[in-house]
């Protein structure tokens, strides 16, 4: 039952994905890149409740009243990376457009990729490091000052439930260059979607969001410490009492 759950679950999101994509592509000429981001989030909206529906998945959110609700502030968004949950949850929770740092292979994906490229984010090459700077650098400051937030994974990949890899410093170094706030993010997909599983167990997920971290007075090393202190401290908590449906 769990495997034909977790195969039907991903029937409807290649197929909704193919169906969604294609429509922004198609309309691509006709609208800007926000209006498009409005149609990703429908999708992304409509996957969580078919992942709630289909492999008994819930979300539950810790810490709502720490997002910025002030339309002028901007944040950077950094959290844990355990799935692919996390993609589309923080568009369908976070009320701002948001701008992902992704890998630029992820352009090629047909349909998916062809999409995400005409939603104006943050594409790098994580095999060129000081080209990825840049680009993170420079078009960050771009998209925040247009009022975007940014969405970081500053592990830079997927990790498994209770490992740690040490966190990039991209995200500090953009924060403290615009003077803009970080809003920490814990969550532990991981849990119930492990890294490369086809199977999806149900249970509860938490979506932790801590208080924004101010970049005022603080060194990079100071900033990252800070950072990496509330994420993976709440990754211990939140992780010690997951729930998992048997």
């Amino acid at each position: 039952m769990l495997w034909l759950r977790s195969f039907i679950f991903y029937f409807f999101g290649f197929t909704t994905v193919t169906i969604f994509a294609s429509a922004i592509i198609l309309v691509m000429p006709l609208t800007s890149a926000s209006t498009r981001y409005k149609m990703g989030v429908l999708w992304c909206q409509l996957t969580q409740k078919a992942l709630s529906i289909i492999c008994g998945i819930k979300i539950k959110i810790v810490g709502f009243e720490n997002v910025p609700q002030d339309p002028k502030k901007s944040v950077i968004i950094l959290g844990k990376h355990q799935s692919a949950w996390e993609t589309f949850i923080y568009p369908a929770f976070f009320p701002r457009q948001l701008c992902f740092v992704f890998k630029r292979e992820l352009l090629f994906v047909p349909f998916f990729g062809w999409a995400l490229a005409s939603l104006k984010m943050i594409h790098i090459n994580r095999g060129d490091r000081e080209n990825a700077r840049e680009a993170v650098n420079k078009q960050g400051k771009e998209l925040l000052a247009e009022g975007k937030w940014i969405a970081i994974y500053p592990e830079g990949t997927r990790t498994p439930r209770g490992s740690f890899k040490p966190y990039r410093k991209g995200g500090v170094r953009l924060a403290i260059s615009t003077k803009t706030d970080i809003l920490p993010v814990a969550q532990n997909s991981g849990v119930l979607w492990p890294r490369n599983s086809f199977l999806k167990r149900p249970g509860v997920i938490t979506l932790s969001i801590g208080p924004v971290i101010s970049v005022q007075g603080k060194s990079e090393d100071q900033l990252q410490l800070e950072v990496e202190a509330w994420i993976e401290g709440e990754m211990r908590r939140i992780d010690s009492v997951a729930y998992i449906h048997s």
